[in-house]
């Protein structure tokens, strides 16, 4: 589903994003998006095993190690990951399950809709927030700093 009104839905029911794959360095997208959403008043859990905490929140090993409730699951990981993740966010009650930009898995997507959750593949929260509530610009759109390819 990535109708407006389906996304606006999402991103309105949504307060607190775990987000699966969160890197704690500065520079990678799913920092820049955690860190934009948090700023908009989002609670974000950090779910990545490598790191004790990011951005001011605990981190945690998986979804099942999370203590509070989940409305959104944001995937920043590889498409042949998200079977077992989709799984999780059903597991766990999550409502939303949310594969960022060039992240597509049907098989993830059917067991989640399967359960009973909006599933959106293939869009970054962060965009799709800032084009539906205000706040899209060319800052941290297309300056160049933000990237999917690690610096040299």
């Amino acid at each position: 589903m990535d109708d407006i009104v389906t996304l606006r839905h999402v991103l309105r029911e949504s307060r607190t994003l775990a987000i699966v794959g969160l890197s704690a360095d500065w520079y990678r997208p799913s920092y820049f998006a955690a860190k934009y959403m948090q700023e908009k008043g989002y609670r974000i859990i950090p779910v990545n095993p490598k790191y004790p905490e990011i951005l001011g929140e605990k981190c945690y090993p998986d979804l099942q190690s999370i203590p509070v409730r989940v409305d959104l699951v944001d995937v920043f990981r590889k498409p042949a990951d998200c079977v077992p993740i989709a799984e999780a966010a059903v597991a766990i009650g999550a409502k939303f399950l949310w594969l960022q930009i060039g992240v597509v898995n049907e098989a993830a997507k059917e067991i989640a809709e399967r359960a009973g959750l909006t599933v959106i593949m293939d869009r970054c929260v962060k965009i799709e927030f800032a084009r539906l509530f205000g706040g899209l610009n060319w800052m941290g759109v297309n300056t160049g700093v933000i990237s999917s390819h690690r610096p040299q």
